[in-house]
């Protein structure tokens, strides 16, 4: 007898990521919660859109702060899992959701908001480094606070970086290389991460465990991914370098949080942060856990953005 679906609440659903698990949950038949800000007067047009596109598919969208506890205990005490994909600055406001958590006493999983680099084995630049210990603060509270989780390191958003790196909508003539760019990093498709993030969400497997998203077919160079480009659109581009030590400048002197950036370059696509270790048993890796899944390796989303490079989707970079 298959297990029953967990009903999963989502934070920062209405976000960049946070979309695509929204989605992923509703097509594998969670119920879906959205825990959102309150609809305002000055609220975009694009968040509207998204608020009435989630309802239309069954979404329960709650409207509230993070600072409403009761509030919060109340939305959490009505599901299963929770899945947090809170951006940069509000890394730690998710105290406020464990918190929650521990009063409502019956969440069966928690994913913080990790879905990028293994903060618990790479060490980068300090504006970077910030970043990283803030979220390892959030595990170390989880874990303390005997929450079941399971803490996910997504590595590269690759419809993000394939347009921030080559720019498939614009026609344009050089590329920019951090490095040598020779150096392998993992570039996973969006909606790959949210699927196999809903499929742990009720694999027991997973539970207290930390999932790496690594699948062989997304481990590419910068230097594998241009000549990919140039020979799926018959087009030679001149490569620019920006070396290591401009980049370690630029982390120094540009004033926060506009250094963050930069130093999430120089650990991705320099020192090789996300390939730089093999996960040893104490990681899932998802590709092995899901094998019947089909990724989108990074090649073929290539393919997509030469049918049409104006469907690749933008996003606010951390």
């Amino acid at each position: 007898m298959a297990a029953e679906l967990s009903k999963v609440l989502i934070f920062g659903g209405t976000g960049y990521i946070g979309q695509y698990m929204v989605r992923a949950s509703v097509m594998m038949g969670h119920p879906t919660y959205v825990y959102a800000r309150p609809i305002t007067p000055n609220t975009g047009s694009s968040k509207l859109e998204l608020h009435h596109e989630f309802i239309s598919v069954g979404v329960t969208i709650f409207q509230g702060e993070l600072d409403e506890h009761e509030k919060l205990v109340l939305v959490l005490q009505q599901v299963d899992v929770v899945i947090s994909t809170l951006p940069f600055p509000q890394i730690l406001d998710q105290f406020k959701i464990i918190d929650a958590m521990k009063i409502a006493g019956n969440i069966k999983r928690f994913f913080p908001s990790d879905f990028g680099n293994e903060e618990d084995r790479v060490i980068a630049l300090p504006p970077f480094q910030a970043f990283l210990d803030r979220k390892k603060k959030i595990r170390r509270a989880t874990e303390a606070a005997g929450i079941p989780y399971t803490f996910v390191s997504a590595n590269c958003f690759g419809a993000y970086f394939v347009d921030y790196l080559l720019h498939p909508r614009e026609q344009r003539e050089e590329v920019i290389v951090y490095g040598s760019g020779e150096v392998k990093v993992v570039l996973n498709f969006e909606e790959d991460i949210a699927a196999y993030t809903i499929k742990a969400a009720n694999d027991p497997r997973a539970c207290n465990r930390m999932i790496i998203y690594k699948p062989p077919g997304n481990i590419v160079s910068q230097l594998d991914l241009i000549s990919s480009w140039e020979k799926k659109t018959g087009r030679t581009l001149k490569k620019v370098h920006v070396s290591e030590e401009e980049i370690v400048k630029l982390s120094e002197t540009l004033p926060h949080p506009d250094n963050v950036p930069v130093s999430i370059l120089h650990n991705i696509f320099i020192k090789g942060e996300q390939t730089c270790f093999e996960p040893g048993e104490d990681y899932l890796e998802a590709s092995k856990l899901y094998p019947d899944y089909m990724y989108t390796s990074i090649h073929s989303y290539l393919d997509r953005c030469t049918v049409n490079p104006m469907k690749v989707k933008l996003a606010t970079f951390v």
